[in-house]
């Protein structure tokens, strides 16, 4: 019998690229080639699909960081499960042959936010992770946190600024927003891995911040400074039947000075550690993996996700946000947490590659 056909596709056009990147390094090199044949798919920056080529880089190297070089070969998309096709200049299309699963190592707009799995879904090609709908709500903050509180899930308080709003009524956002007190976190609506986040203490650090959101986003996300330390949760899609399971939560804190998470805190050496399982009680550790079930059930997840909480000085869990595709490398956050509770890097991969090829394609 053939193996199944694995497509890992990653890169994109957005400023997450370089990410997708270095998981989609990782996912290639744990994927059990004995089991699957792989076939590496890279988005250009500016949009065009190749097959990835020999020398594509993964990882940082000397602080540059990866992007999808454009030497491979061109891609026709995959229609109705049919033939993956190549295309080299000046030659007779090479057929790949079917493509069983995708694994879309991506991540921000344009990849996690709906967008490439509508486009599996038209192709009728089964695909690892969350849907259309979970992974669109999932990467917008504003209508994630809508999702939920309408699920009875405890979230912090936060104002949403619109495009329109800010440049027709800035002086009314800017109350609103100071109405949560100062200090406040500043974000992009629809970005992640940290891009474009900053702290604000009065309204000029407020109007910059929002200004360099808006880089990355028009949609702007003003949330509460919280208290609490930092304690994520992985979630995992369980076969047939069976309920999604949670991990050991972790507890992430900040090196080198940093004041929150941000970009070089996740995707540097030394700048961030984790600890687990974390310290805090344990009922207080059971009940936070049971809202990190609630809330992926709460947006129809698919796969895995990674639930984000802060655990304040008088024990109360926040759930900050859920990340329907969360940074991947094998030293990632989520699948650190998942290899200390019993399942290593490779067998994550593997479990998530089998969850997508049992999964029907259509409405489910």
């Amino acid at each position: 019998m053939s193996k199944p056909r694995v497509a890992v596709v990653f890169g994109g056009r957005n400023s997450e690229h370089a990410v997708s990147l270095m998981g989609a390094g990782s996912v290639l090199d744990a994927i059990d080639r004995s089991k699957y044949e792989v076939v590496p798919i890279g988005i250009a920056q500016d949009g065009r699909w190749v097959l990835a080529a020999s020398g594509q880089r993964y990882a940082i190297e000397a602080g540059e960081l990866p992007v999808v070089e454009t030497t491979g070969a061109a891609l026709a998309l995959p229609s109705g499960g049919g033939p993956l096709v190549a295309y080299d200049p000046g030659s007779i299309p090479v057929e790949l042959g079917s493509v069983d699963v995708v694994f879309p190592v991506m991540h921000g707009p344009y990849a996690e936010d709906g967008t490439i799995q509508g486009l599996l879904e038209m192709a009728g090609v089964r695909y690892v992770g969350s849907g259309v709908l979970a992974s669109a709500v999932g990467m917008d903050k504003a209508h994630m946190k809508t999702v939920l509180a309408a699920a009875g899930l405890p979230t912090g308080r936060y104002v949403v600024v619109r495009d329109r709003d800010w440049r027709l009524n800035r002086e009314c956002v800017l109350k609103e927003a100071e109405e949560l007190g100062y200090p406040v976190f500043v974000k992009p609506a629809r970005a992640g891995s940290s891009q474009g986040i900053s702290k604000a203490s009065d309204r000029a650090e407020l109007e910059s911040a929002v200004e360099f959101a808006r880089q990355h986003d028009p949609k702007v996300l003003i949330e509460a400074a919280i208290v609490g330390r930092e304690i994520e949760c992985a979630v995992l899609e369980s076969p047939g039947d069976e309920p999604a399971a949670a991990s050991m939560p972790g507890e992430v804190k900040v090196e080198g000075g940093q004041e929150f998470f941000d970009f070089e805190a996740k995707y540097y050496p030394d700048q961030m550690s984790l600890t687990v399982p974390a310290d805090i009680p344990q009922e207080t550790a059971e009940e936070l993996r049971a809202l990190a079930v609630r809330a992926f059930e709460a947006l129809d997840c698919e796969g895995l996700s990674r639930v984000d909480f802060f655990y304040t000085p008088g024990g109360e869990l926040i759930l900050n946000e859920i990340n329907t595709m969360p940074g991947f490398t094998a030293l990632s956050v989520a699948p650190q947490l998942w290899a200390a509770s019993g399942l290593p890097y490779p067998a994550l991969v593997d479990h998530l590659i089998q969850l997508a090829l049992a999964r029907p394609v259509g409405l489910r």
